[in-house]
């Protein structure tokens, strides 16, 4: 997005863009061998089971024979953007000076498709290196309206996936996060509310409050990325685009009574008003 041959000063297109100017300077360290290793285990643990804290997990690690202490695994989670369930499942970190906004769907019968969306961001590993990947998934027929593939968490890859998803398919009646601080911006924030759609926000170490989109991450690392080593984020890219279209076409649903989402989808959606 950002074009530092432009002739256009990189503060201003950071600002054209709602990106934070900080994240122009960025340069990535490389990752170790070692902690690359670390961090794809680690996500497998996490994967299948998520409330294992740094304890458990240094536990569980050493008993697989990696000699590993609490503080680094801490370390790599962070870096990861995980944490265990029972304390915080957010991918990524709360920004303090953002608003956080009321969770808006405990109790809510969602009984139709664009009722509520919901998104967040899951760590990828790669053979060299690691990813993030961020999906806008429709509540009521699980189906993945888009999806953006990173190697940086700042905002702009959920923003794009957000503006794509609202692209094709309108807007929802309620668009549900975590309190990550990339959908706490005011960038993703300003977003939903110049399309006049509700926001809701899962309380503090609520997991349950975004249980769907948890349930969508285990299938694709175990049914995908698990199954992969992805050299470059092009490739990984390509590869979960051709899952997520396998997954909304043919997989079948077991909470859909075995209908893939898009069937799911396209046979509840409700006719647009005719115009007057």
């Amino acid at each position: 997005m950002i074009n530092r041959h432009h002739p256009l000063p990189l503060t201003q297109q950071s600002r054209l863009l709602r990106l934070s100017r900080s994240s122009l300077y960025y340069e990535p360290h490389p990752t170790s061998e070692r902690d690359l290793r670390l961090m794809g285990k680690i996500d497998k643990l996490h994967t299948a089971r998520p409330f294992a804290g740094a304890r458990m997990l240094r536990d569980m690690l050493r008993l697989a024979g990696e000699q590993v202490g609490r503080r680094h695994i801490s370390t790599l989670m962070k870096k990861m953007g995980i944490e265990a369930l029972y304390r915080k499942p957010n991918t990524s970190k709360r920004h303090p000076g953002h608003k956080i906004y009321p969770y808006l769907l405990k109790g809510l019968d969602i009984n139709r498709p664009n009722q509520a969306w919901a998104t967040d961001i899951t760590y990828l590993p790669m053979a060299k290196g690691f990813a993030y990947l961020t999906v806008i998934l429709d509540w009521y027929s699980r189906k993945v309206l888009s999806f953006r593939v990173s190697n940086t968490m700042d905002n702009s890859f959920c923003l794009e996936a957000l503006e794509e998803a609202i692209a094709r398919y309108g807007t929802p009646e309620i668009f549900n996060t975590d309190q990550g601080s990339q959908f706490t911006s005011d960038a993703f924030t300003s977003t939903l509310k110049e399309h006049n759609i509700r926001i809701s926000m899962d309380g503090k170490g609520s997991w349950r409050d975004n249980v769907f989109v948890e349930r969508l991450w285990r299938s694709v690392k175990y049914e995908e990325v698990y199954l992969k080593a992805y050299e470059t984020v092009t490739e990984a890219r390509r590869s979960i685009g051709i899952y997520l279209n396998f997954y909304n076409r043919e997989r079948p649903h077991s909470s859909l009574d075995g209908i893939p989402p898009d069937h799911f989808y396209y046979n509840n959606l409700l006719p647009l008003p005719m115009a007057a």
